[in-house]
This record gives C-alpha cells, sequence and structure tokens, in this order.
C-alpha cells in the first residue's frame, strides 16, 4: 500500500487557518477510478481511497505509516505569504499608466 502525508491548505471559503495545523494521510489509488454502467456515479475498485487519518504533526503520520508497514511521500508543505496590505489602499489615486 502507498500512503501520501500532507499538510493540507486552508480552505478558501474562509479566512480562518483552523485545520490547517493537522497532518493527513491518504491511500493512493490502487485502481482507477471509472464511471458505473448503471447510474453514471464515479467508483473505484478499493475502498481504501476514502480513508483519511488526521494526525498532530508530520512525526506521528510517518511513524503510523511506518509501523504498519506502508511506502510513503512526503508532500512539502508551502509557506504562507503575506501581502501586507492597508484599507486605505483601497481608494489611492493610481495614474491610468501604473493601471495597466
Amino acid at each position: 500500500m502507498k500512503a501520501r502525508i500532507y499538510k493540507p491548505a486552508k480552505n478558501t471559503m474562509q479566512s480562518g487557518r483552523a485545520t490547517t495545523a493537522e497532518w493527513v494521510l491518504e491511500y493512493e489509488l490502487e485502481t482507477p477510478r471509472r464511471p458505473e454502467p448503471l447510474m453514471g456515479w464515479t467508483s473505484a475498485g478499493d475502498t481504501l481511497n476514502q480513508v483519511r487519518m488526521k494526525f498532530s504533526s508530520k512525526e506521528a503520520a510517518v511513524a503510523f505509516a511506518e509501523g504498519h508497514g506502508m511506502d510513503y511521500s512526503i508532500a512539502a508543505d508551502a509557506p504562507r505569504r503575506v501581502t501586507p496590505r492597508s484599507y486605505l489602499d483601497n481608494f489611492k489615486y493610481r495614474p491610468a499608466e501604473e493601471e495597466a
């Protein structure tokens, strides 16, 4: 079995970063997904792709994967970039040649 360990990104619908401190372990797909002939829903042969485990640290997720004899890959977490802006920037005058 192969697993992927990563730190999830912030939800785009909310401004908070509540669930971004956790690390997630997901199993890789063993069989391809395909539509069912009767209903047309997407299905896969294995049910492990529905399993998603959360850990408080990367080391805990790696220890779980190694303890169960899994092959795993760790995705590097992207650094958070903050662009400082103020409310006043919304109303500043910018000449026409700067806007393009």
